[in-house]
């Protein structure tokens, strides 16, 4: 079969030559908190005003069950360009 897939893929789209094509966003961590749950809640008080926001905590921590230490430690991240945004909304609230 000539036509087989090799199982390589494409390591970067060219922007102006792909429609659609694939933008690598940077994310920015903008607060750490006791948590996953409390690291989600933020997050989807972001989503809400219409920042994309991802909440995560270490894989370890997070299987474990800790919430405390390093690995018990939410993070709170956005694109780079919704930084400032998302900070005065956080701001607001406390």
């Amino acid at each position: 079969m000539s036509d087989s897939f090799n199982g390589s893929l494409p390591l970067s789209f060219d922007d102006e030559t792909t429609p659609g094509g694939k933008k690598s966003i940077k994310w920015e961590t903008i607060a750490r908190v006791t948590g996953l749950m409390q690291a989600t809640i933020i997050a989807g008080r972001l989503q809400a005003s219409g920042i994309p926001a991802r909440a995560w905590q270490e894989a370890a921590g997070q299987a474990l069950g800790l919430l405390v230490g390093a690995l018990g430690t939410g993070y709170v991240a956005v694109p780079e360009e919704y930084v400032d945004e998302a900070l005065s909304i956080l701001e607001e609230e406390e």
